[in-house]
């Protein structure tokens, strides 16, 4: 049969290996506002005619292209770059055809430096400069005609082959191009998220926790008194709470995920639903809808957002049990199939299947739910367990919802295999969860950094740091040592520009766990705490500080800008970061938790801008100390037991 022949037979020109990208233009690829993308491709044609390739890109909704030059870099790859101001979809592409008449120019030069008689080539060019009057700007019209008079006057010889050669020549070459056979890669996507997913430090509490008084039950007001201002004391600015929904009573969990509730345990937040209503309702303890609406209000006069946690799941008594039994595994004695993960099993949830037949509906119903928050005023939804949901789903979803609400923010609570992960990223989760949590040696954390930030995870993998969750008490701070968590906190918050801790626990140490487990012992998941909202101690301190150094540090506020030094000590992990305002910091980290630390670290004088015989100032934000350092290499010395890390600002010269 042979090999059909192509739509667009007389295109020459191939386009290919865009970056950025992903997975061939499947997937938008994302920036935030302000961002600057640089775009790069491969252009080639066959022979030896010169090309025109041009960077196209504009907002999807707009109906125009904006166009500007690629510049040649070498071995047939080609570079430009554009701004994005607009939280929104984007699309980019590259364009590019033969450019006959920047080819001309070429050639007839050439023959010039050869002593050749140009006649023929005189004439042709009067032919371009026809089109190019056809397309000409008003003021440019009448000179590009002149010209052409003059390239097909003979008498005018000389004065025709010097314009051809001239930079007025080539303007006009470019500007009025004549596009012929033009080929074109298919758009690219692109979105664009506002600020807020780029830097942020959130705050995890219970709210049924925040009571002033040991034995009650807190309300939203209750965290306006108390959670806000020491949250905003500490420099934070995302409030995350879990489910705040009525909870069921049936198989209701007792302390420590007993399966006996006790008449007065209170049940666990994830056991969504009850008479009192579903995922649009409010837990009655808590406060009311109003409550909750001030809430929000106050938290944005004190610029703070709150985000709400996304839990796709039911306790027997939602509800959505009685009126669409169909949405969730129904057994063959006609009972309803709780959650397992086993061993596990969580006898009061009843997971929602992605397979019912009516699942349209389900798909609606949930949207529905998602944009309800919205129109309350949350733009930040934390979504629990997203890996045991359908991929198609979040993708339908969260584009559904940011069509309404293109500044809504999505974190995946997704702890779990690698490609699941990259695949909710991919499919518009704006910040993921890590395994940050469980990354703890040198070599490792270097690894995990030089995979989210140096490979194609750079351009859809938003990593947000935690070192405690309030499902999650990771061994390396089930010893209790301050130094500890000193260190898993500075690190979350400076190699990651959004970061959180479950407080105040986190900031209070606790580190007594489940026996065998990852988990906290008396989890508030499973009953109400009560919390002295003013106490203050040395990590306290350190939060507070750090919080305030990222706010005035440009180089904290984005996680892809880190390059790691060397450093002659596998206990101490150093790094950099720099804006492109000339702000450069550098973070030094003793991991070792017991004992000092020394070590010689190489400072990239090629990043920050310094000679090898040039002396300079670095700053530590923490202690406030100035030390004056030379050259590339220079002495650390960090103990534990004082402050296991600096946090240097490089400063001017000395």
């Amino acid at each position: 049969m042979g090999i059909p022949k192509p739509i667009q037979g007389q295109n020459r020109v191939i386009i290919e290996k865009i970056t950025p990208q992903l997975d061939g233009g499947r997937f938008a690829v994302k920036a935030f506002v302000g961002d600057t993308i640089n775009v790069e491709g491969d252009v080639f044609l066959d022979g030896h005619d010169l090309l025109a390739v041009r960077l196209l890109h504009k907002k999807t909704k707009d109906r125009n292209w904006t166009e500007s030059a690629m510049s040649f870099i070498g071995n047939d790859r080609y570079a430009a770059s554009f701004s994005v101001d607009t939280n929104c979809q984007y699309q980019y592409t590259i364009e590019s055809w033969v450019d006959h008449s920047a080819s001309w120019q070429h050639e007839i030069k050439a023959k010039i430096k050869d002593n050749q008689h140009v006649n023929i080539e005189l004439l042709v060019g009067a032919l371009i400069l026809d089109k190019m009057a056809k397309i000409a700007a008003k003021e440019d019209k009448k000179p590009i005609q002149n010209a052409a008079k003059i390239f097909r006057d003979s008498t005018h010889y000389d004065e025709a082959v010097a314009f051809s050669l001239s930079d007025t020549m080539k303007e006009w070459i470019s500007q009025y191009p004549d596009k012929q056979n033009v080929t074109q890669h298919p758009p690219l996507k692109l979105w664009v998220d506002r600020e807020k997913a780029a830097f942020s430090a959130w705050y995890s509490v219970f709210p049924r926790s925040a009571a002033s008084r040991n034995g009650q039950h807190g309300t939203f007001k209750d965290v306006e008194a108390n959670v806000l201002p020491r949250m905003k004391s500490l420099g934070f600015d995302v409030l995350y709470i879990p489910p705040i929904h009525p909870i069921g009573t049936q198989f209701r969990k007792g302390k420590n995920n007993t399966t006996n509730a006790l008449p007065d345990d209170v049940g666990v937040p994830y056991g969504i639903g009850s008479e009192l209503g579903g995922h649009t309702a409010i837990l009655p303890e808590l406060g009311t809808l109003d409550d909750l609406k001030h809430l929000i209000s106050v938290c944005k006069s004190m610029d703070i957002e709150l985000a709400m946690d996304l839990a796709i799941q039911c306790s027997p008594d939602h509800p959505w049990a009685k009126s669409h039994p169909e949405w969730f595994k129904v057994r063959p004695d006609g009972t309803i199939q709780y959650a397992e993960n086993p061993p596990k099993k969580y006898q009061d949830i009843y997971p929602v299947n992605f397979e019912s037949e009516n699942w349209v509906e389900l798909w609606e119903e949930l949207k529905n739910t998602i944009l309800t928050w919205g129109k309350w005023g949350v733009r930040i939804i934390r979504v629990d367990n997203p890996h045991t949901k359908a991929f198609g789903f979040w993708e339908w979803v969260i584009a559904e919802v940011q069509e309404v609400y293109p500044d809504m923010i999505f974190l995946a609570e997704a702890f779990t295999k690698p490609k699941v992960m990259q695949q909710l990223a991919k499919l518009g989760y704006t910040h993921s969860y890590t395994y940050y949590t469980w990354r703890n040696t040198k070599a490792e954390l270097i690894e995990y950094m030089n995979e989210l930030t140096q490979t194609d995870q750079q351009y859809y993998m938003r990593p947000n740091f935690w070192p405690n969750t309030h499902d999650i008490l990771p061994y390396s701070l089930q010893g209790g040592l301050e130094p500890m968590f000193l260190i898993r906190y500075f690190m979350a918050a400076t190699l990651s520009s959004n970061y959180g801790t479950f407080s105040p626990v986190f900031e209070a140490m606790v580190k007594d766990a489940y026996p065998g487990k990852e988990e906290y012992s008396h989890s508030e998941k499973y009953e109400v705490k009560w919390w002295d909202w003013t106490f203050e101690n040395k990590l306290t301190h350190l939060i507070r500080t750090v919080n305030r150094v990222r706010q005035e540090n440009s180089a904290l506020q984005r996680t892809n800008n880190i390059t790691f030094c060397d450093i002659n000590n596998d206990q101490l992990l150093a790094y950099l970061k720099t804006h492109q305002n000339g702000n450069q910091i550098l973070s030094i980290v003793n991991l070792d938790a017991y004992n000092k630390q020394n070590g010689v670290v190489k400072v990239p004088l090629n990043l920050i801008g310094k000679h090898p015989d040039e002396e300079f100032i670095v700053h530590d934000l923490i202690s406030g100390a100035k030390y004056f350092w030379k050259g590339e290499y220079n002495y650390i010395d960090l103990d534990p037991h004082i402050m296991p890390m600096h946090l240097f600002r490089i400063e001017g010269n000395y």
